[in-house]
């Protein structure tokens, strides 16, 4: 297959929230409360929600930075190339990327909503729950059918309201809800406590997938005196194994053998071996009387019936593709935090999956198929096969400027666009 005869469809990308995401879908009574972008003395902007100053930090958002500007330091939508929070340049990006489909996590919101979960009003963070997955839905998935999987966030502090709220957002055409990782992690209950099963009973009934996104779990790992930041970062997709471990071990999935989980940014080198391994101990320890199906199923066999496993790159991993299940493998572009492969995605992907023999059927099924079966979507709802192609899409949108460029540059185009 050659690169521009790919489809290419992105279950982990990310949205920077723009300044008007709650305008249009509070109640009145809550308008003054409403989350809003301030601009502070640094002159960067800041959500102010309930007395909390959040934000986006440099590496939720570098997409063509130099590297040598990549940080941790807040930055501010004039800094952002415009793609971050802007829906018609998300597109024109998309495309350029030769990029199909995309699912958005949030950023403002934390990836699965945990950083509303804490306000002490609960009825405001529940209209603020809600005004964000009918923003999601309406204006930034809604502005380009088909091009967007919705995904939607919940009210992690009540669940008869996340239940509520999973049952609302399934009719509304939601495919997939961001749920922490390891809830036990954020101060939720855990899931050996069984507390969670309604909410599972919920997704299943809806046909709702959970997406677990590596970072929730980021408390759960000691952080060492004087380690940088470089621990966290090349640690965190391994917890993803903790998470599938918690799932297999408390039973949920032979409470709930339809549920479905992707493992959202887990990658998926790890998943040879921790089935291998989990395999083993069903065989070997049988004194403890572990099962985790419906049936008697071992961790292979279950890993392939529920799980998801997502990966931007994994160049060894996919050598043993056969032993993780090639129909559980699908791809993530990222964009545009700091492990994306934007703009050259395709370039990076079709290398790993040359390199690797892969045939023109396993290629489809990690970058299009499994997604798309996974999360219930028809990928050419809105653009026919032959124009869903990398080399297509990239044919409409080769005035993109995909080059490098400073965050002064962005700065100055922002400060002329505003004032024009």
């Amino acid at each position: 297959m050659r690169t521009d005869d790919m489809i290419l469809v992105s279950i982990d990308d990310h949205v920077v929230e723009p300044p008007d995401t709650f305008e249009r879908h509070l109640p009145a009574r809550f308008a003054d409360r409403a989350p809003r972008i301030v601009r502070n003395a640094q002159g960067i902007d800041r959500w102010i929600f309930e007395g909390t100053e959040t934000g986006s930090v440099g590496l939720n958002a570098v997409a063509s930075w130099p590297k040598d500007e990549w940080g941790f330091d807040p930055v501010g939508f004039a800094e952002m190339r415009p793609g971050a929070y802007d829906i018609h340049q998300r597109v024109r990006d998309m495309d350029a990327n030769g990029v199909l489909a995309s699912m958005c996590f949030p950023t403002f919101a934390g990836f699965n909503g945990t950083h509303l979960a804490g306000q002490t009003d609960k009825e405001l963070a529940n209209a603020v729950v809600r005004a964000y997955n009918d923003w999601h839905i309406e204006e930034w998935c809604g502005a380009y059918p088909g091009r967007f999987i919705p995904l939607a966030i919940g009210p992690l502090y009540d669940f008869d309201r996340l239940i509520a709220e999973i049952h609302r957002t399934g009719a509304l055409g939601f495919r997939a809800i961001s749920l922490p990782e390891m809830p036990h992690g954020v101060g939720l209950p855990s899931l050996y406590t069984g507390e969670w099963d309604r909410v599972f009973e919920a997704l299943c009934d809806e046909d709702m997938a959970i997406c677990l996104h590596i970072g929730g779990s980021f408390g759960m790992l000691e952080h060492p005196e004087g380690a940088p930041m470089d621990h966290l970062i090349v640690l965190a997709p391994q917890l993803s194994a903790i998470t599938a471990a918690d799932l297999l071990i408390s039973g949920t999935l032979r409470k709930f053998p339809d549920l479905k989980v992707a493992l959202s940014e887990g990658g998926i080198g790890w998943i040879p071996f921790f089935l291998d391994r989990f395999d083993r101990h069903l065989k070997n320890q049988t004194w403890t009387g572990l099962r985790i199906g419906p049936r008697g199923q071992d961790a292979t066999e279950v890993w392939r019936h529920n799980f998801l496993g997502c990966f931007i790159t994994d160049p060894s991993a996919l050598f043993l593709r056969d032993r993780i299940g090639i129909e559980t493998i699908a791809w993530e572009c990222d964009y545009p935090h700091s492990d994306s492969t934007w703009p050259l995605s395709p370039e990076v992907l079709m290398g790993e999956l040359e390199a690797v023999g892969c045939t023109d059927e396993e290629i489809h099924k990690i970058t299009w198929e499994n997604a798309s079966r996974f999360f219930r979507v028809d990928p050419f709802e809105s653009v026919e096969r032959a124009g869903a192609t990398v080399g297509a899409l990239r044919a409409g949108a080769r005035d993109v400027d995909v080059t490098t460029t400073s965050k002064a540059t962005y700065r100055r185009r922002y400060e002329e666009r505003l004032t024009a």
